[in-house]
């Protein structure tokens, strides 16, 4: 079995989610949140959600709101997500 690094995510009461193994928070508003962790590229679905806490150099996250999901995704990282979209619609555009 491969070696990740510490990975720890728990919920309370669909309210708090805390997460550690975080590398990256790609783009955030109140109803998504994606990021990289250690164990792939994780994305949040919610409603109010803030981030009260986040330290990259611990790899540490705290949410606050409420969670509808979570979804970890094979093949995609939150750092480029951003950019391929855009280069996507701009190819569309031209």
């Amino acid at each position: 079995m491969e070696e990740y690094g510490k990975h720890v995510l728990s919920i309370e009461g669909r309210k708090i989610l805390k997460l550690e193994g975080v590398q990256h928070v790609g783009s955030f508003d109140e109803h998504e949140i994606t990021l990289d962790t250690n164990m792939g590229f994780l994305q949040l679905k919610g409603e109010g959600m803030h981030i009260t806490h986040l330290n990259l150099d611990q790899g540490s996250l705290v949410v606050e709101g409420f969670i509808h999901g979570l979804e970890y995704l094979e093949g995609r990282t939150a750092k480029g997500s951003k950019a391929r979209s855009k280069g996507f619609i701009h190819r569309l555009l031209k």
